[in-house]
This record gives C-alpha cells, sequence and structure tokens, in this order.
C-alpha cells in the first residue's frame, strides 16, 4: 500500500464508532488490536475496521477527521460506512 493520508473508522465489540488519522490504516487498526492504538479502543475493543478513505495532504485528511468526529450524528457516520442506508426525504 502507498503511504498517504487517512482517516478510518472502526466498529468497536460495544457497536461504538471510533475515527482517526493515521498514514497506515492497516498497522494503525493492529495497533488498536494490540491496545496501543488510543485510550478509546483500549476500554472499546475493536471489532472491524470499517471505513477508510487517502486525502492528498494530511491537513484535508485531519479536517475530514474533524468533520466526521464532531460535525456528524451518529446516523451520518453510519450512512458513510454504509451501515445504514441513507433516507431519502421524498418516501
Amino acid at each position: 500500500m502507498e503511504k498517504g493520508h487517512y482517516v478510518y473508522i472502526i466498529l468497536t465489540q460495544r457497536n461504538t464508532l471510533y475515527c482517526g488519522y493515521t498514514d497506515n490504516p492497516e498497522k494503525r487498526y493492529k495497533l488498536h488490536l494490540e491496545g496501543k492504538g488510543a485510550k478509546y479502543t483500549r476500554a472499546n475493543k475493536p471489532a472491524k475496521l470499517v471505513y477508510q478513505k487517502s486525502f492528498p495532504s494530511k491537513e484535508e485528511a485531519m479536517k475530514e477527521e474533524y468533520r466526521i468526529k464532531h460535525k456528524m450524528t451518529r446516523k451520518q457516520k453510519l450512512e458513510l460506512i454504509g451501515l445504514v442506508e441513507a433516507q431519502n426525504p421524498q418516501n
């Protein structure tokens, strides 16, 4: 895998979501599994890496991480990762 800038989301065993930034999603996920990735994922064990998206710069990736963490609702995050279909307001 080419080194880049990624935002990723992990689904935990407690059915919560954790979002982060990395330059290597697979390596970072492994650290989360080993209890070395983040305080949150030490308490909420990872179940699956459910989303990753690459960006051309660290700044863009960090901006997207912030947006996901602080501006999106849980429902919007689930729609983003494809676990819930987006609601069509015309239905």
